[in-house]
């Protein structure tokens, strides 16, 4: 089934503009949903808006916007006022800069969607994929669409265009507020992590090997309760290991991944007095002892 477009617009850059279908990146099909239902009747609820003072359902033609400028002072804005608004701004997605994709922390990122060109565009969109893919960049824009001014980032997927929604800089709360304590780490606990890294680095990042397990639980828990059958949920108890310290954790991690060989379970038993080596001794002291003179046998 062909998707179907959500929205257009256009990428202005320069005296090039290329105008656009939005197509959004999210897939919803898979997605297992609960209703809220009355416990006895079974029946689906319906949500109302009520009025506080009378208890009355009020319709959705008396329901109107409000700001709230003092406490429980209210400015009433018309949606004629807001659709207005919205068309004095300019609808392209106006690009302001061009910046390395890696700058920009996808912690900022929202969701996303898919950028098709529009018939006659084909040529422009395609030169904007390549540069960008060529200089490894992604083109910072702005877009006012549902009534906000949205932070756009540009970028090159195969053979065609990504937008991504940013999150504005007051929208993200400061690392700088987040207590993170300093902590000393060795240089032996940091060529163990270092090496439990490695033991599970790949080249490149390959999204289809993960999948929703807990989705796929849940959904052959449904099925199973649809068809009358009884369903085990007795959690399974996870093995507790017993770290020393930090560096008893890390070689753990490491002999769990395959990185490094276990550490025995138990000391070899001490060795007989019959059984043990003589000391070793070094050449010198075995210079010195054949240099010496050997005294003769007595005789009986």
């Amino acid at each position: 089934m062909a998707a179907r477009a959500s929205g257009s617009g256009t990428i202005s850059f320069g005296l090039v503009n290329i105008p656009v279908k939005l197509y959004s990146a999210n897939d919803s099909s898979g997605k297992i949903s609960f209703n809220q239902l009355h416990a006895e009747k079974k029946i689906r609820l319906k949500q109302q808006m009520i009025d506080p003072e009378t208890g009355e359902q009020v319709p959705r033609e008396k329901i109107v916007k409000g700001y709230e400028y003092a406490k429980d002072q209210y400015l009433i804005i018309d949606e004629e006022e807001l659709e207005k608004l919205e068309l004095t701004s300019s609808r392209s997605m106006d690009i302001t800069e061009f910046v390395p994709l890696a700058a920009v922390d996808p912690l900022y990122f929202e969701s996303g969607s898919y950028l098709a060109p529009e018939k006659g565009a084909e040529r422009a969109y395609a030169l904007l994929v390549r540069g960008l893919e060529d200089m490894k960049h992604a083109a910072i824009a702005k877009y006012v669409a549902r009534g906000k001014m949205h932070l756009l980032l540009i970028r090159a997927m195969g053979n065609a265009l990504i937008m991504q929604y940013l999150r504005y800089a007051d929208e993200v709360k400061p690392l700088s507020e987040i207590p993170v304590p300093d902590a000393k780490i060795s240089d032996a606990e940091l060529g163990l992590a270092r090496q439990f890294i490695t033991s599970l680095a790949k080249p490149t990042f390959d999204i289809n090997q993960y999948k929703d397990e807990y989705r796929e639980r849940l959904k052959d828990l449904l099925d199973r309760k649809v068809k009358g059958e009884s369903v085990d949920l007795t959690p399974v108890a996870a093995p507790q290991a017993k770290v020393v310290d930090l560096m008893e954790a890390l070689k753990a991690s490491l002999a769990r991944s395959g990185a490094m060989p276990a550490a025995p379970a138990a000391a070899a038993p001490a060795p007989a007095e019959d059984d043990r080596k003589p000391p070793h001794r070094s050449p010198k002291s075995d210079e010195v002892a054949d240099a010496a003179p050997k005294k003769k046998k007595a005789k009986g």
